[in-house]
């Protein structure tokens, strides 16, 4: 949540000529427009959750195609099975405080996980992101290919990881998308 999936998944379609496509937003559309929000306060975790996977799997036979995926889609084995099924899964990997400075920026409303935790936005934030990865980053790790975004800024020069931009996570992500294909020996295994 935060990491700008869907900001660098954008220009990663742009870059490869492929459709873009948010999986939350396809949710919501799929409930009359509700947000993630709204869907978690009437529906709960469980509804958006089946919602998700569902989403995944008409996905998972699309070609040409990247999907921005919410952070928990991870949770479930099945969505890995869609993700992986003719994709390349890149995890992007942004320190937890600089997550919450971008989240409390913006504000928490709009984000349903975070709403258990007490305090400022920013440690409210902190705080429950800490337990989302504690509980997600074993599943972040099966991800076939992983951006980090300190490692960037430090390849870079920059002191904080709020200084790169989209486009440098993005070049990131296509050279660890090359990588992974190099060991996997081809683009034949990405269905490209």
């Amino acid at each position: 949540m935060g990491s700008g999936k869907t900001t660098v998944g954008k220009i990663l379609s742009n870059v490869l000529s492929y459709s873009f496509c948010d999986s939350d937003a396809l949710i919501e559309q799929e409930v009359n427009g509700m947000s993630v929000a709204e869907i978690f306060k009437l529906h709960g975790e469980r509804f958006f959750r089946k919602k998700e996977t569902e989403v995944l799997q008409r996905l998972s036979s699309k070609k040409q195609l990247v999907v921005s995926t919410g952070g928990g889609a991870v949770v479930c084995d099945v969505n890995w099975d869609y993700m992986q099924k003719k994709g390349i899964v890149v995890w992007l990997d942004v320190p937890l405080e600089a997550l919450a400075q971008r989240i409390a920026a913006v504000g928490t409303h709009s984000r349903p996980l975070l709403h258990y935790e007490h305090g400022d936005p920013y440690t409210k934030a902190l705080k429950r992101l800490s337990y989302l990865l504690e509980l997600r980053g074993k599943n972040y790790a099966k991800a076939n290919a992983r951006v980090s975004l300190e490692e960037i800024a430090g390849k870079l020069g920059y002191r904080d990881v709020s200084d790169l931009t989209p486009t440098e996570i993005a070049i990131e992500a296509l050279q660890q998308i090359e990588g992974y294909l190099k060991e996997e020996g081809g683009m034949v295994v990405a269905g490209l």
